[in-house]
């Protein structure tokens, strides 16, 4: 549960950035949105993997 808490604190961060990037048009806010987007998707897939290796447990 702690990297899911992780994960929705890393997206809500990154709203900023997707709103600076898309109606102010900072090109600099694009690039740290596409840095956060990676590391959610690294994170989500370590999620997923902790999510397999539970459920598979019993």
């Amino acid at each position: 549960m702690e990297k899911f808490t992780e994960l929705k604190a890393l997206i809500a961060s990154a709203e900023t950035d997707a709103t600076a990037f898309f109606e102010k048009n900072n090109k600099a806010a694009g690039t740290r949105l596409r840095n956060a987007l990676q590391q959610t998707k690294a994170l989500a897939q370590d999620i997923r993997n902790e999510v397999t290796a539970k459920k598979n447990e019993k």
